[in-house]
């Protein structure tokens, strides 16, 4: 687990505007945005030399479930339509500095290393359904006790694009086997943030050796009335980056996340 500092209680973080939420991240705050801002959209932040863009886009459009694109900015500009007061640089919790593929630094500002040739993407989160998932009467065990969700690299691969490929990752939530079907019916409505789940029960048919040994994340139990189900996720860029080795990159952390002004 990355070092956290001390998060507001549930309701409180869950009723922070994405204004107020960021301000505590820009000032420091490094936690897991999981049930933060509840009703607004979270993105995954991926953000790669102006000669790797193209390759991204594609690799985006090819692969819309775990890549869904919600804005791409300007070369050179830290900023974003889906929250124009924000700076995609300081407003993050956490980001992860990346070089030929390898993860060289993790930190809650990437003003130093920010170049006029980068172009930021953002990519739909599954946090963004979260609140949905509750007011359907379906608990989140990684949000009720303020851990991040758990996410898994698979063996299904992407469709590659350009000089970019790699296995989707998956988050994971337990679901009572009673909520599945209504899971999926939330979930389904909100293509932009993962949509519906890709896979529900059998970790194994996913090459998920062990749940309790997530990739990312945290894991949590799977109780005798729940089934593990599993939604695209937007972690899936980071394991391409890693495939693929561009020679510099800026991703969020996985599970702390950019929260937009957007309404989920």
């Amino acid at each position: 687990m990355t070092v956290t500092s001390t998060a507001p209680a549930p309701e409180l973080r869950a009723r922070l505007s994405p204004a107020e939420a960021r301000a505590k991240f820009r000032a420091g705050m490094v936690c897991p945005t999981a049930g933060w801002s509840a009703g607004y959209t979270q993105t995954n932040l991926v953000v790669l030399p102006e000669d790797w863009a193209y390759d991204f886009l594609l690799f985006a459009q090819r692969n819309p479930r775990a890549c869904p694109v919600l804005d791409v900015s300007d070369a050179g500009v830290p900023v974003t339509a889906l929250a124009p007061e924000a700076d995609l640089r300081t407003d993050l919790p956490l980001y992860r500095v990346w070089a030929h593929g390898e993860v060289v630094a993790e930190v809650p500002d990437v003003r130093n290393v920010w170049r006029p040739d980068l172009v930021a993407f953002q990519i739909g989160c599954s946090f963004s359904f979260e609140a949905a998932l509750q007011q359907a009467g379906i608990p989140l065990r990684h949000v009720d006790q303020t851990r991040n969700v758990a996410m898994y690299r698979t063996n299904v691969m992407c469709r590659p694009a350009g000089r970019l490929h790699g296995p989707l990752v998956v988050s994971m939530r337990p679901v009572r086997a009673a909520q599945v079907a209504t899971a999926v019916e939330v979930t389904a409505r909100l293509p932009d943030v993962h949509g519906a789940p890709v896979h529900i029960g059998a970790p194994d048919a996913l090459g998920i050796a062990d749940l309790a040994r997530p990739d990312y994340g945290d894991p949590v139990g799977i109780r005798p009335d729940e089934l593990p189900v599993f939604w695209a996720c937007g972690v899936t860029p980071q394991a391409a980056i890693t495939a693929a080795r561009p020679p510099f990159a800026i991703t969020h952390a996985p599970g702390y996340m950019f929260i937009a002004d957007v309404a989920g």
